[in-house]
């Protein structure tokens, strides 16, 4: 058993310096994500897709992915476009994360598409499709959806790997979109509380398996926030290094994920980074192993 570790910065304008640096020092580490969020109405925040270009032409070996797209402010055909040219551009270290929307009204206020819930899913589907044909380098694209249209489009370019699509997903629904037309599943923990995990997952695997699809094809990346401090457990991954590893480990070997972003929930992103990259993580490696 394997898992792929990363981290997941805040795209903050004000410590633009600091985000950078903490990613290069993740490269150099040898950690295997860095997701970005995608919020584009929050003012302090720079643009995702801008960012993670830039981030993409100072790596090396560490992929990259929005952590979720806002499908609400993107067009579908577009964003393929986008997530494509990225990972030829960075010798394929690039996946799409996609998400059905929230924050609606600052979603409206910036023009973009406000969406019931229904709504918002079955865009995700028609989106989900179009990109797909898109990369595929398709030809003369035709779609007429109830969100989305295309009349004649030319797909491509096609990505340099078989680029993954990873919804970040809660609800009934979307984790059977997950099973039966994405790649992966990106959910943020504890806002999904541990013990909804099991049957999220299950949920995953039975709409995989109705759909023909393998489970085990569907990687299952879930993003973690806390604190690496020394002394005693405060909380749930808050606390000393052996606590994080327990936890991790079990996220792993019990929970079914594979792999575990950080967003660390302390004003040194960097020390925290080291810590997480050169302390915990080869400590969970081993324990999986075991």
């Amino acid at each position: 058993m394997t898992a792929l570790f990363g981290i997941f910065p805040v795209p903050e304008t004000a410590q633009r310096e600091r985000l950078v640096e903490q990613v290069l020092l993740a490269d150099r580490l040898g950690l295997d994500l860095v997701g970005i969020q995608d919020h584009p109405y929050q003012r302090r925040f720079l643009e995702t897709w801008t960012l993670l270009s830039y981030l993409a032409g100072r790596t090396e070996r560490i992929h990259l992915f929005p952590d979720v797209a806002s499908l609400p402010l993107r067009s579908p055909a577009l964003l393929a476009k986008a997530a494509a040219s990225l990972d030829l551009l960075s010798g394929g270290r690039a996946e799409l994360g996609l998400g059905a929307g929230a924050f609606w009204e600052a979603i409206g206020a910036w023009d973009g598409a406000v969406r019931t819930p229904k709504q918002s899913v079955d865009a995700l589907e028609e989106a989900i499709e179009i990109i797909r044909r898109v990369w595929a380098g398709e030809r003369g694209i035709r779609f007429e959806g109830e969100h989305y249209r295309l009349s004649g489009a030319h797909g491509g370019p096609e990505p340099a790997h078989e680029m993954g699509i990873w919804l970040g997903a809660y609800g009934p629904r979307m984790l059977r979109l997950v099973g039966t037309a994405a790649d992966g599943w990106v959910p943020s923990l504890p806002r999904l509380p541990l013990a909804d995990v099991p049957a999220r997952q299950a949920a995953i695997d039975a709409a995989a398996r109705a759909a023909g699809r393998d489970p085990a094809a569907i990687v299952r990346i879930a993003n973690v926030n806390g604190a690496i401090v020394d002394g005693e457990v405060t909380g749930w991954l808050n606390g000393p290094v052996e606590h994080w590893v327990s936890e991790l480990t079990r996220l792993v070997t019990e929970l079914r994920f594979d792999g575990l972003v950080l967003w660390p929930e302390h004003d040194d992103p960097l020390g925290q980074t080291e810590r997480f990259a050169t302390e915990v993580v080869p400590s969970v490696r081993r324990a999986i192993v075991a």
